[in-house]
């Protein structure tokens, strides 16, 4: 494929990512988002617990999307919208004015061990500040890795970003048990905050 053709279909990708974005209730009430939702396990129970909130979750793999839509259609969820989509593609189709006012989840993300592949890891100072474009003041930024590498590196990269204020970790605002968590024999967490603008 030339990189024409791939930068035809990326965009492709983000028009229909937009529209599907544009008509979902982002902006009725408060708002979460979770990146990498495997199964749907950790926001099911989220979206039990907060019923006043709207979640958008999305993941790459659709069999993991598929279960996880049928795990909250069997709990009477409504309020989860589940989508195929890139984290980076989803950023770029994210609507003007639609900001995300309670939590981000990044929950076992791939670590991407190898060296030459860190700069595939989510946690990055870009990434970070795309995030907090599109959130309010206040959000919790909540991250969660088995490998104890990447949170070093995660940390580190928070704990530097002018828009995000790293909390100590028992400030995880919600707990469910997920797939990945269950297998690890050992996990890391964080929070940040996003700061006030202008801070």
């Amino acid at each position: 494929m030339s990189i024409e053709q791939a930068l035809a279909e990326r965009g492709q990708r983000i028009t229909r990512l937009s529209q599907v974005l544009e008509g979902l209730p982002l902006s009725r009430g408060p708002l979460t988002l979770e990146i990498g939702c495997g199964h749907g396990h950790f926001l099911t129970a989220y979206a039990l617990h907060h019923p006043e909130v709207f979640c958008v979750a999305i993941d790459l793999i659709a069999d993991r999307l598929e279960r996880a839509g049928r795990k909250s259609s069997r709990a009477g969820i409504k309020t989860i919208s589940w989508i195929k989509a890139d984290a980076a593609e989803l950023l770029d189709a994210w609507p003007a004015g639609v900001s995300i006012t309670r939590h981000i989840f990044i929950l076992f993300p791939d670590p991407w061990p190898k060296r030459r592949h860190w700069k595939n890891r989510l946690i990055q100072p870009d990434f970070l500040s795309r995030l907090a474009a599109i959130s309010a003041p206040g959000v919790g930024l909540c991250f969660r890795t088995d490998h104890a590498p990447y949170y070093d590196a995660a940390v580190a990269v928070i704990r530097q970003h002018p828009d995000w204020e790293l909390l100590d970790a028992a400030n995880w605002p919600f707990e469910e048990r997920t797939v990945f968590q269950q297998r690890a024999p050992e996990y890391h967490s964080a929070v940040a905050r996003r700061r006030p603008r202008g801070d």
